[in-house]
């Protein structure tokens, strides 16, 4: 990626324009970082940049923002441009084409207003990056009031980076930030789930949500996980504090090793941060502090939350299985066989139990559920690769056989998989057999007795 970035900024010196790297790219190299893209900015008008090359794509022609397609990736070239006025909060009401001294100074934070020259390495500073970089500051360019007046969204970002690279945030950026936090919701909700995103799953999820508790900002976006703060817990199954302090140890956790486990993604980071979400509304307190029945009231305030963040049907099917499911392993090893081998040949599985394993070592570090869950689903994945790729019986077979059509056939089928799981069955003779034995079409209805 790095050296399609170049071979477009020496393109544009070639044609006599100037170009350099900007803002994230420059910022990682300097810490030693591997970018994860590489953003050009250059003194070429969007018309020469579109003249100059064979594939590029307007996505931001007013801005000076193009896409240039280069050995197979997409970089983003954007023309220098000075702005102002922002009146919704979001989007500049004027731009103008500027020089590259005007343009780093529109910028959020010193950290990613450096510009570097891709020919010979040598860094431009117009705003004392280099110097926070190395006191590990997070600083706004410019009036801190300013910069977080023209796009409240920054507010957050400057958490994401402050939490992402382990930097503090600068005293009179905090200030501002914390004066100007309830203006993040102007912001709409599709920005702040992506913001959101990123710093759960950017490496600081837990020193980001607290940087957002201490700054007012986790009232306002995520108020649910707010009121968690001081929710006390029972001191024997929760020595490490209240509910929001437990939460956040389990970021902790899942930032340093999850990833050897699972895939880390938004909705299971969301699910982590809101799986006791529903502790808050059900805590009581009789012989001791309880909490009952708040893994479903958590799923339906996750559900909530979700939707408010305007994600997917099925993230938030994920998030709300995986909330209202988090209590399931307390049970496990009183479940029935077949109940167990269902739960254990979810897709979701890996991501129930990478989850469980968080929720033990961040409170009372037992792992004997977690383990018994582990071999059982190493069991589970051999014998699918040894079970028969055909189902023993189907619905046409239990028609020819003499029962009706109709909702009964799935739950004889169910029936008959529960006893394959419980090894009660292995073939399909036996299959049928169980039926005619158990599950006989006798009713007036043609549907038999099925036990319930």
């Amino acid at each position: 990626m790095r050296a399609a970035a170049e071979r477009i900024a020496e393109k544009l010196r070639s044609a006599g324009h100037e170009a350099y790297f900007v803002g994230g790219c420059v910022r990682d190299i300097l810490l030693g970082a591997r970018p994860k893209d590489f953003d050009v900015v250059t003194s070429a008008r969007p018309a020469e940049v579109a003249e100059l090359f064979d594939d590029t794509r307007e996505v931001g022609k007013i801005f000076g923002v193009m896409l240039v397609v280069e050995g197979g990736f997409s970089i983003e070239v954007t023309t220098y441009r000075t702005e102002w006025g922002y009146s919704d909060g979001r989007r500049p009401d004027g731009v103008e084409f500027s020089d590259a001294e005007h343009d780093v100074m529109r910028r959020d934070f010193t950290v990613n207003g450096l510009l570097l020259d891709p020919a010979t390495d040598k860094v431009i500073d117009r705003v004392g990056g280099e110097a926070d970089l190395r006191a590990r500051v997070i600083r706004t360019i410019g009036e801190p009031a300013d910069r977080f007046g023209e796009d409240a969204l920054r507010l957050l970002r400057a958490v994401r980076f402050a939490a992402g690279l382990g930097f503090e945030i600068e005293p009179r950026t905090r200030a501002a930030l914390e004066g100007l936090a309830h203006t993040v919701s102007r912001v709409s909700a599709e920005r702040v789930r992506d913001e959101l995103a990123l710093t759960l799953t950017g490496g600081g999820s837990a020193r980001g949500v607290r940087l957002m508790a201490e700054t007012g900002l986790l009232e306002v976006i995520l108020p649910e996980v707010a009121a968690m703060r001081g929710v006390e817990q029972p001191q024997e199954f929760h020595p490490e504090g209240d509910v929001f302090e437990h939460t956040l140890l389990m970021l902790e956790h899942m930032d340093r090793s999850s990833r050897e486990r699972i895939e880390v993604t938004f909705p299971f980071a969301l699910a982590a941060l809101l799986h006791d979400v529903g502790k808050p509304v059900t805590q009581t307190r009789t012989d001791r502090i309880r909490f009952n029945e708040h893994a479903p009231r958590g799923a339906e305030i996750a559900g909530a939350v979700c939707r408010r963040l305007r994600m997917s049907a099925r993230q938030v099917a994920l998030v709300v299985e995986l909330v209202g499911d988090h209590m399931r392993f307390t049970m496990v090893k009183r479940m029935r066989e077949a109940k167990l081998r269902r739960f254990f040949r979810r897709e979701s599985f890996p991501l129930h139990l990478e989850l469980h394993r968080l929720d033990c070592v961040a409170s009372h570090g037992k792992l004997e559920g977690y383990d018994f869950c582990r071999s059982g689903y190493a069991q589970i994945l051999e014998d699918e690769r040894n079970r028969p790729p055909e189902p023993l019986i189907t619905g046409r077979d239990l028609l020819e056989m003499g029962y009706a059509q109709g909702p009964v056939i799935g739950g004889i089928l169910e029936a008959v998989e529960d006893a394959r799981l419980e090894g009660e069955v292995s073939t399909s003779q036996e299959a049928r057999e169980f039926v005619r034995k158990r599950l006989p079409p006798d009713g007036a209805d043609g549907r038999g007795d099925r036990g319930d």
